[in-house]
């Protein structure tokens, strides 16, 4: 019976197109958020996810329709805004970037805030909906929104393959990369604005409260199971990817739950597991290592022992004859 009713709720065209969205946008979250990780940019996904509340509100006030396109348009100007406000900041000014990004973050939320507070009070208030861009709604995705979720993955995705060699000297060696003749402040510039692409399509069904752990933690998952990049970055969007899945099916099994925190908290489940079972980098592989490394050392201190012990008796008889 169970079995059936799962089969029901998959062949649903509304959750096939949730589950599908939601997939699209786990793996190109947890690929781009592989390079944001190595160069140590964790929150530039939390920055830029709240900074497209304003530009949400605004595309609402300018245009008074609820279109998905120009929310994106919004989102992704505002981000454009505050990538190139965090790096002004940081080339011209000696505040570091954490700084950069914790203003950024805190006076474009509150613009947001208010913009959205203020529409609320206004005449359309209750039509907006905007709300829903907090917490996100993936429920509310229909098939012109998967094909936009689904193009725009595969453009990021697409964008990470060909650039990933300049990718990664980027994000481990940047100086390096200036000195080969690499344009790196293009280059750092083009990788902030596809986490900006990634973070507008992922408001909607995440919210820009979450958006960045869907950004990040796949990516740290994935570094517990390798050293190499290139099986990182493909790790983290699997990941990223079964984080959806697991978020659309327990959302469509349990009515009333929200996909997108499901979808954040399956990925927070895939890191615990990483943390406590990855290979080598694990806290039980460090534990098997630890006991087998003490009990080699006391192999050795009873061999040790015993050869001692058995040397002393050969050399008694010896001392007590030339007595």
């Amino acid at each position: 019976m169970e079995s059936i009713n799962w089969m029901e709720l998959l062949m649903d065209p509304n959750t096939q197109w949730i589950l599908l969205g939601s997939i699209l946008l786990g793996l190109s979250s947890g690929v781009l958020g592989s390079f944001a990780y190595l160069r140590k940019q964790s929150l530039m996904g939390d920055a830029l996810a709240h900074a497209a509340l304003p530009g949400v509100c605004i595309a609402f006030m300018l245009t008074g329709s609820k279109s998905i396109g120009f929310f994106l348009i919004g989102a992704a100007v505002a981000g454009l805004i505050a990538t190139f406000g965090i790096g002004f900041v940081t080339r011209n000014t000696r505040i570091k970037q954490d700084t950069a990004l914790g203003i950024v973050l805190s006076v474009f939320f509150g613009l947001g805030i208010v913009l959205l507070t203020q529409i609320q009070h206004g005449d359309s208030g209750n039509q907006s909906g905007l709300d829903k861009f907090l917490f996100g709604q993936a429920a509310s995705m229909v098939l012109s929104d998967v094909m936009v979720m689904a193009a725009v993955a595969l453009v990021l995705v697409a964008a990470c393959t060909v650039l990933f060699k300049e990718f990664k000297l980027l994000s481990f060696d940047a100086g390096f990369a200036k000195g080969l003749g690499y344009p790196v402040a293009f280059l750092d510039q083009l990788l902030m604005f596809l986490i900006v692409v990634a973070v507008v399509v992922g408001i909607q069904a995440v919210g820009v409260v979450l958006m960045s752990a869907l950004l990040i933690t796949p990516a740290v998952s994935a570094r517990y199971w390798t050293e190499r990049l290139g099986v990182m970055v493909m790790l983290s969007g699997l990941f990223g990817a079964i984080s959806g899945l697991i978020g659309t099916a327990t959302s469509t099994a349990a009515n009333n739950l929200p996909t997108g925190p499901l979808s954040v908290l399956a990925a927070t489940l895939l890191f615990v597991l990483s943390v406590l079972f990855a290979p080598r980098r694990g806290v039980v592989a460090k534990v098997l290592l630890q006991w087998a490394v003490k009990r080699s050392v006391l192999e050795e201190k009873q061999q040790a022992g015993a050869v001692l012990g058995t040397s002393a008796v050969k050399v008694k008889p010896g001392k007590e004859g030339q007595a």
